[in-house]
């Protein structure tokens, strides 16, 4: 598991500090809005504008 998150970059350390500090709860406020930032860009980009648009 450490492998992994160590090869995700600023990503895996944020969520081995999370984790060694017992901060569980925070993880899925963290996903949440990794996923919104990734939405966002793909969003902005006008190439793949119409397939974030159908989804909603």
């Amino acid at each position: 598991m450490r492998d992994v998150l160590a090869r995700m970059g600023i990503v895996g350390e944020l969520f081995m500090f999370l984790w060694r500090r017992k901060l569980y709860w925070l993880i899925p406020m963290v996903v949440t809005l990794i996923i919104f930032a990734i939405l966002i860009i793909l969003g902005s980009n006008p190439a793949t504008q119409p397939f974030i648009y159908t989804l909603f």
